[in-house]
């Protein structure tokens, strides 16, 4: 393992901040953004190649995992949603952002991935996920589809920025409590972020710090948290997954629920049946 063979020589060296390795039409592609166009480029490959040869009798392997991810994501997604068509709807979108974040996870373990080679002072690839950056990116990019579906469902963007209302906008109240809705719900973006780039970049200091410690069995003292982090990866990909799957689901079922319910005022004259005055019985001995 020539990564942790190099920290445990050089010290516990990690780059929290990504680096500029490469220049595009005048635009700075850094060290994280390089490794995950290579991680999107394997998990499209792994994919396309995995469904080309999927077929109805059970296969093993890689393609057994795949199914089961797969699976998995699509029982979370329609337990969430009320309607099941719907939630096969936009299943594909969050099956293939789970597989994102994993694949993007993992191979951020890769010995090699990090300090280990360098284009001058900078480390050529860094993990996306360990990158503020990318982490906003992909938070950013998941509420969009979050909010665009949730317009969507609700026909326009009136009726959707009124569902975070509980009363009357004109109640100083209700005006209150909904912008702090609206406020929380723009939050999401930091709170999704913020969580994933912390777990992947404190796991991967973690590891350094043990490498180094270990000097020259540093395979041995890394590994255990080689398998921790790995285990942390796959659960913060299905945390981020499962937190999307749940922002949409509310909105949509409350889009829903908005529909199903008739907004007529009770009067005297449209009385429940439940409501209307019966005859009094006589009393029985």
């Amino acid at each position: 393992m020539v990564g942790l063979t190099l920290l445990a020589d050089s010290g516990p060296q990690t780059s929290i901040a990504p680096g500029g390795v490469l220049q595009i039409g005048g635009v700075t592609i850094t060290n994280s953004i390089l490794y995950g166009w290579i991680s999107i480029t394997i998990m499209l490959i792994v994919l396309i190649a995995i469904g080309r040869r999927m077929s109805v009798r059970p296969k093993g392997g890689i393609f057994q995992f795949v199914e089961v991810g797969v699976e998995f994501i699509m029982g979370t997604v329609e337990s969430a949603f009320e309607d099941k068509s719907v939630a096969r709807r936009y299943m594909p979108f969050f099956a293939t952002l789970f597989f994102f974040l994993l694949v993007n996870n993992w191979l951020g373990l890769i010995p090699g991935v990090g300090e280990a080679i360098h284009i001058g002072e900078t480390p050529l690839l860094r993990p996306f996920t360990a990158d503020l950056n990318g982490t906003l990116a992909a938070a950013s990019v998941t509420m969009l589809v979050v909010w665009g579906a949730s317009i969507r469902e609700f026909g326009s963007v009136r009726k959707f920025l009124r569902h975070f209302f509980a009363g009357s906008p004109l109640n100083p109240l209700y005006f209150v409590i909904g912008l702090l809705e609206m406020f929380s719900n723009l939050m999401r973006i930091i709170s999704l972020s913020l969580r994933l780039f912390l777990n992947i970049a404190i796991g991967e200091i973690v590891i350094a710090v043990f490498a180094y410690l270990g000097h020259i069995i540093a395979p041995a003292t890394a590994t255990p948290f080689y398998l921790i982090d790995a285990f942390e990866g796959a659960l913060q990909a299905f945390i981020f997954t499962t937190l999307s799957i749940m922002y949409l689901a509310a909105a949509v079922n409350h889009a829903a629920a908005h529909e199903s319910v008739p907004h007529e005022r009770l009067t005297e004259s449209a009385t429940p049946e439940t409501m209307e005055e019966r005859p009094a019985q006589p009393a029985t001995v």
